[in-house]
């Protein structure tokens, strides 16, 4: 069986390449999953599921989000091991990394699966659309258990530089959820919470399929059943790493939660235009989210084996690369972004708002590029504090105050609501900049 090469070997630039290219695809299936349940929603039922369907996923991208942030501390952890040629090592922080999950995986299904009906009512959803809301949110929550399992899986995976094997696990689960939808929605008419379903089974069988693929595959760390209890240095280096950014991930997914909560009190259109517009961001923001997760574990194996000039060299070709993919994706939703609307809704007044945000949404993407690569390397340096402290500035000192100091003024256009994540962009990206400038120096210091 052929070892999992390294990412510490080879061209930077063709490493960083060649593992980035899987997880942008690998993302834009992930997308799917909650693209696929709004495309489906938006043709075959009516605009209060498509408002439930863009409310209650959003909501349910921000706890995915929050367990991806956590799952970075394996990441980092297992990628610095490999890095330094300790599977022993590895193994045991995948072992605590599984244990720390499952008890994460029971309070999230407690939280969200028991509580859709306060989160919903929290999230202001449109009366209209209350109970289509409350559905989404239930079915989804209680499958919490799929959505961690994933997430853990694929963080093992892309911390030993492999990111082929959850591109081809999330293929499949994809045209599961398809499947479903199709059949919940279209077919059995059950909108809302038909898609709700077919989200939670693609996310079973992802899962199925990693495990079998982990049984019948040499990997580059050695696992044992006794690896599987909770070793408290590990676990708490996992957590020194993952909650910042898991809580980074909570407070930015919380602001955009609140402008989502802003634009609920406008009405049902405008509503479910933000929804739209937001799962066609996903989209359109494939390549920087795919780098910064890429970043991660780059800088983490070659910090790990002490080659911080690979680390520093990936930084700037990752920049360049998304910003390319960036100017494109700016300039489609830009003058575009109706095209792209209309692929979620087929009302013609939810299509012209879903556009009139991304607008504003179409700045970000010259500005994401940069961003989200700082973020990663910062991750991968184990700089997860500072990651999480310029995520609260962005979002809590910015993007919030922004948006609602927008929303107060009689006639705003969401649009003009939009230009409040473009703004928060700019800040975090000085920040990044002074903190990049600020280790340079300390390492030519020999501090």
């Amino acid at each position: 069986m052929k070892k999992t090469k390294t990412l510490t070997e080879g061209k930077i630039f063709t490493s960083l390449f060649s593992f980035a290219v899987p997880v942008i695809c690998t993302l834009f299936l992930q997308a799917l999953y909650g693209g696929v349940d709004l495309l489906v929603v938006g043709q075959f039922a009516a605009t209060e599921d498509v408002s439930g369907v863009a409310t209650g996923s959003m909501l349910l991208h921000t706890a995915t989000m929050i367990v991806m942030g956590l799952t970075m501390g394996i990441t980092v952890a297992v990628g610095e091991r490999i890095g330094r040629g300790r599977p022993g090592e590895a193994g045991q922080a995948i072992g605590s990394g599984i244990c720390l999950f499952g008890v994460f995986a029971v309070l999230m299904t407690a939280i969200v699966g028991g509580g859709a009906e306060f989160l919903a009512g929290f999230l202001h959803a449109p009366e209209a659309a209350f109970s289509q809301t409350v559905e989404y949110v239930r079915i989804c929550g209680l499958g919490s258990v799929f959505i961690v399992a994933y997430n853990v899986l694929g963080s093992v995976f892309r911390g030993i530089g492999d990111s082929k094997t959850p591109l081809f696990t999330v293929t499949i689960a994809c045209v599961v959820n398809i499947a479903g939808d199709l059949l919940f929605v279209a077919c059995f008419g059950m909108g809302a919470a038909g898609a709700a379903l077919a989200t939670v089974a693609a996310q079973a069988v992802s899962v199925l399929i990693s495990l079998l693929v982990i049984r019948k595959r040499q990997l580059p760390f050695a696992f044992s059943r006794e690896d599987l209890r909770f070793h408290r240095q590990l676990i708490g280096t996992e957590l020194r790493i993952g909650v910042p950014v898991a809580l980074q991930e909570l407070l930015v997914g919380i602001s955009f939660l609140v402008i989502q909560t802003i634009v609920n009190t406008f009405g049902v259109v405008p509503s479910a235009g933000v929804g739209v517009a937001e799962k066609v961001c996903t989209f359109i923001m494939l390549v920087p989210s795919a780098y910064m997760q890429s970043m991660s574990a780059f800088v983490a194996q070659n910090l790990g084996a002490e080659r911080r000039d690979r680390a520093d060299l990936a930084l700037c070709y990752g920049m360049a690369t998304s910003f390319a993919a960036g100017a494109v994706m700016g300039c489609l939703a830009f003058f575009h972004g109706n095209l792209l609307a209309g692929f979620f809704s087929r009302d013609a007044a939810v299509i012209l708002a879903a556009h009139s945000y991304l607008k504003a949404y179409a700045i970000d993407c010259l500005l994401t590029p940069f961003l989200f690569c700082f973020v990663g390397y910062y991750n991968g340096c184990e700089k997860t504090l500072f990651v999480m402290l310029q995520g609260i500035i962005g979002a809590f000192f910015v993007r919030i105050p922004v948006a609602y100091l927008i929303s107060r003024i009689p006639g705003t256009s969401l649009f003009q609501l939009g230009l409040a994540t473009p703004a928060s962009s700019v800040v975090q990206i000085v920040l990044c900049l002074v903190m990049f400038v600020f280790l340079k120096k300390r390492i030519a210091s020999g501090r």
